[in-house]
């Protein structure tokens, strides 16, 4: 990995029950392609940045080491099994995209990393978020609390610095909740969307990567399906774009081969790396 560069990682790019679905004997369900076992959806995101002393702080001066930092997007149901096939070693920080259960429910096993790292890790997200995640994860917050995650909160409507690189949180609908898509640069994030404002489409133009939830080919409340996740890959123009959060409704062979050859089809373990353009979109 250079200098200017991202990698991304799918740890997981399934919907929230996960592919096999449990007591489903559907084709897709008891597949043998490895692709259509999809863990719930998540990211982690690498890039190289200046380190003090080879500690967890990272742009703190002139002289720093250089190490490659690790930010997660969501901490799945399915955290710990993703960690464990990607060999994990650290994690620098984490943005949530939104509050529910299969995007949060692994934040628990950031307790080991705390312990290796010796120090809080920082989660972003919307405010929603953060409070939903102080209430859901009350015990971490309890003062003097022993075993239990180590967490800084921070709540994010405007661009920030994130070791080095601008993260561009951007308000995107999932039915009747605010949830965030995120930027880095020229690539984008788009999970568990069912409508892209106007607003936030112009911050989503120009991208040399889109990944964006395709659920279902059938109409659904608060994702987007098959037909309308390409609308919007028609909308955004990105020079590439990839599915995600995908249901047991698609073998993924068979997907690939209805799409043109600019979208693909995001799979666990499906590894990108990037170039990057400065620091910002």
């Amino acid at each position: 990995m250079t200098g200017s560069s991202i990698k991304v990682t799918f740890l997981g790019t399934g919907t929230s029950v996960g592919v096999p679905v449990l007591t489903c004997e559907c084709p897709v369900c008891t597949s043998e392609d490895p692709r259509n076992q999809r863990l719930r959806a998540g990211l982690l995101l690498e890039w190289d940045a200046a380190v003090d002393g080879g500690t967890s702080n990272v742009g703190k001066g002139q002289g720093d080491a250089t190490r490659t930092v690790k930010v997660l997007v969501d901490t799945s149901t399915d955290f710990r099994q993703q960690a464990l096939r990607a060999g994990l070693e650290r994690v620098d920080a984490v943005l949530y995209t939104h509050p529910h259960a299969d995007h949060i429910f692994g934040l628990d096993d950031v307790r080991l990393y705390n312990y290796r790292q010796r120090s809080a890790i920082p989660l972003y997200g919307n405010s929603e978020t953060m409070a939903a995640i102080q209430h859901t994860f009350k015990y971490a917050f309890v003062p003097g609390a022993k075993g239990v995650p180590r967490l800084s909160l921070h709540g994010v409507s405007e661009p920030f610095d994130l070791f080095g690189r601008t993260i561009i949180p951007i308000p995107v609908w999932h039915d009747s909740m605010r949830i965030t898509a995120y930027r880095i640069g020229n690539f984008a994030y788009v999970t568990d969307c069912s409508e892209i404002p106007a607003e936030a489409a112009g911050q989503l133009e120009g991208l040399e990567l889109l990944v964006i939830d395709s659920l279902r080919r059938e109409p659904h409340p608060s994702h987007f399906t098959l037909d309308q996740a390409l609308e919007q890959i028609g909308r955004l123009q990105p020079a590439r774009a990839l599915l995600t959060h995908l249901s047991h409704d698609f073998d993924h062979a068979s997907l690939e081969e209805e799409l043109s050859d600019d979208i693909g089809v995001a799979y666990d373990g499906l590894v990108i790396e990037m170039p990057m353009p400065g620091d910002d979109a």
